[in-house]
């Protein structure tokens, strides 16, 4: 089964709280789920999505759309017909396209709105070396 393609339908953002309210300890929580799986053709299903970054108190994010699947059709809509879930492996490489999508959608929303990203930022500790004269190649430099 391949991921032919993404496709965002709605997004919805909140923020709750007023501009320079500062509140410390934001949890912030993320799901995607997985709605609908339906036959588009007999090689292709659509698997109907709903993302969520939930900012505690403070405003929340939410991305549905749809995304196309391209292989054994027939096996996972009766699956989910049957069960109301997919084989693992199918549903991790939903998630994940999910997820890898519209966190990227989320972050810039995020900042538009003025909620903290939807996941942590990489925190840079550059610490003086005690000899740099041993240094032989240029590393990488930070601001």
């Amino acid at each position: 089964m391949d991921i032919m393609s993404y496709e965002a339908s709605t997004i919805e953002a909140k923020r709750f709280t007023q501009q320079g309210e500062h509140i410390t300890n934001i949890r912030i929580d993320h799901n995607s789920t997985v709605m609908r799986v339906s036959k588009v053709s007999e090689q292709t299903a659509s698997a109907e999505f709903r993302f969520t970054a939930n900012y505690s108190g403070m405003g929340y994010i939410r991305i549905e759309g749809s995304i196309l699947l391209k292989g054994d059709t027939d096996t996972l809509v009766d699956t989910w017909d049957s069960s109301g879930s997919m084989p693992d492996q199918i549903a991790n490489m939903v998630h994940n396209a999910i997820v890898s999508n519209c966190i990227p959608t989320a972050l810039l929303i995020a900042r538009d709105i003025r909620l903290p990203p939807p996941f942590p930022m990489p925190r840079i500790n550059v610490q003086k070396k005690r000899n740099e004269s041993k240094r032989t190649q240029p590393g990488p430099e930070f601001a």
